[in-house]
């Protein structure tokens, strides 16, 4: 349950830019996000491929490479969606296995490796029982961010990897506006056009829920993390966040 939409600049006070552009909060988010990729579901991966132009698949293959673990290694791809990312990670020796709040996104999920249906800030896994975690396009939709990220502290094992793609937007120059202008006027229209009008007005509104990079990384270092890294991809189109679980494996 993800999307590639485009990202704001910094924010130093999520909760407030949430008030300020009137977006839910708290169970009223939760619910919202849960309805609304149903929704979408159907038709989710056209319009993703639409509106990057298909680069969300190069992005999740970077992310997935970006793990550095090896073949067998026990990943979960939370927010799996329809399952972009879980069929990449296979195809690269890996152990996948997804879970996703949106259970219209698992019915459309036709990977058939193992789903389960959870809320990421309350994952249903052992301590330390995870090589790995990937997550695509999803963090500004969690409710509970930080518990989020302590749960991916808890589950993961020292040592192990994370690999997170979020939105971003080009720093500078003509890509910055033609980025915003395609983001935040057309795709909404595209999206209305092809699947659910509602949800693409709603999407790139969403951005505002996403703390700062700054905030972020302190944020994971606060879960256990280490070795904590933000690269841009694609001239800032998107943003690769990956850490390293502290302690000894």
């Amino acid at each position: 349950m993800s999307d590639p939409s485009p990202a704001p600049a910094v924010s130093s006070d999520p909760a407030g830019r949430a008030a300020e552009h009137d977006l839910p909060t708290g169970p009223e988010k939760t619910e919202l996000v849960r309805s609304m990729f149903d929704a979408i579901a159907p038709r989710y991966d056209l319009v993703n491929r639409m509106m990057t132009f298909g680069l969300d698949v190069r992005w999740r293959r970077r992310s997935a490479r970006a793990l550095g673990l090896p073949a067998g290694s026990r990943v979960l791809d939370l927010a799996s969606g329809t399952g972009d990312f879980l069929t990449i990670l296979g195809a690269a020796g890996m152990r996948p296995f997804g879970m996703d709040l949106s259970w219209g996104m698992l019915v459309a999920n036709r990977t058939g490796l193992p789903l389960a249906q959870a809320d990421g800030a309350h994952l249903p896994l052992a301590d330390a029982s995870l090589d790995g975690i990937t997550c695509g396009y999803a963090l500004r939709n969690f409710t509970e961010l930080g518990q989020v990220f302590a749960e991916f502290g808890r589950s993961v094992r020292p040592g192990g990897r994370i690999s997170l793609l979020e939105v971003a937007e080009p720093r500078h120059g003509v890509l910055r506006l033609g980025h915003r202008i395609w983001f935040r006027r057309v795709v909404p229209v595209l999206g209305g056009l092809v699947s659910d009008a509602a949800a693409y007005r709603y999407l790139p509104r969403s951005t505002a829920y996403l703390p700062s990079t700054a905030e972020l990384r302190g944020m994971l270092m606060d879960a256990g993390f280490s070795a904590v890294n933000q690269r841009p991809l694609s001239g800032g189109l998107s943003q690769l966040i990956t850490a390293t679980r502290r302690g000894r494996p």
